[in-house]
């Protein structure tokens, strides 16, 4: 049995369905209100702020995958990420599962310097604090001994479905919809972006893969990165739209976040939008050389058609 915790986010769906083609015929799906995805699988209501719910939805499991989000509100991160997290682990070490964790990079340095799994935690605010309290609490239960892990980091994605991200929001829907993409202070620097169908496949195939526990891997990305300039012309071209955007200074993105709160919580990861973000996913290509990453205009391509369905 594997078992997805957070399994009705698009991260955790994309994750059952790779998973049940790849890898599994037992699949458990947990969530508030969790959905099928696959036919066969198995659907349980659990909330990971409750300890006995939590290790009752990892019971029987082999391999446990947590890729549950929160929203992107400071507060609720720092009073719940300690707590879930605290729960999936003593879960997991109960029941004697290995886990696979979905990270994210809030905890790096917003600087141009190329991101490896040996970068240092250097968190710009409360949501990379927590994000850093987290896993390191994880890399803690590693190092006793206690839960067999492994940790696919991810930078910022994109992709189909209901993908909340950045980019998707300002850049992707914006177009989808006629309107100008909304580009944060510079359209001149490099971004790494990870689509989201990679990101799941990935993880699928790290959880599979004994060797790979006790590590952490940056999941695999398109290395031919591009500006968003670049980017808005690639999508504007594959949407069909004109290529119309705005860049938002400092100022404007200051004043708008005053009246909202979306914006607001936007703030400390500002910094890497105004240089280059290099991160890098060597380690993961050279241990899985025959992984397919999807190109940036191959993925727009199935962005677009599956909005016009």
């Amino acid at each position: 049995m594997q078992t997805i915790l957070g399994a009705s986010g698009q991260i955790g769906r994309e994750l059952a369905l790779s998973l049940r083609r790849d890898f599994t015929g037992s699949l458990r799906l947990v969530s508030r209100n969790p959905r099928t995805v696959n036919e066969d699988d198995e659907l349980v209501s659990a909330d990971l702020m409750d300890a006995g719910q939590t290790r009752a939805a990892v019971a029987g499991s082999e391999i446990v995958y947590m890729t549950a989000g929160l929203p992107i509100d400071s507060q609720i991160w720092v009073d719940r990420w300690p707590i879930m997290m605290r729960n999936v682990i003593e879960a997991c070490a109960a029941h004697g599962a290995k886990l696979v964790y979905f990270d994210n990079t809030y905890m790096y340095p917003q600087t141009s310097v190329p991101q490896t799994e040996a970068s240092p935690f250097q968190p710009n605010g409360p949501k990379g604090r927590a994000r850093e309290e987290i896993t390191l609490m994880l890399l803690d239960a590693m190092d006793q001994g206690r839960v067999d892990a492994v940790i696919c980091r991810a930078p910022e994605f994109y992709g189909p479905g209901q993908t909340q991200s950045i980019t998707n929001t300002t850049v992707i829907d914006s177009l989808l919809a006629g309107q100008p993409a909304k580009v944060f202070l510079r359209d001149d620097t490099l971004r790494t972006l990870i689509y989201t169908p990679d990101a799941s496949r990935a993880m699928a195939l790290l959880g599979n893969t004994p060797d790979a526990y006790g590590q952490t891997w940056h999941l695999p990305c398109d290395d031919n990165r591009l500006t968003y300039k670049q980017f808005v012309e690639l999508a504007a071209d594959v949407f069909g739209v004109d290529a119309r955007y705005k860049v938002l200074k400092r100022w404007q993105l200051w004043l708008v976040s005053r009246f909202n709160k979306t914006i607001r919580e936007t703030e400390e990861l500002l910094p890497r939008y105004k240089t280059d973000n290099l991160f890098l996913s060597d380690k993961f290509k050279a241990r899985f050389p025959d992984f397919p990453v999807t190109h940036y205009r191959q993925a727009l391509v199935t962005i677009r058609d599956e909005s016009a369905d």
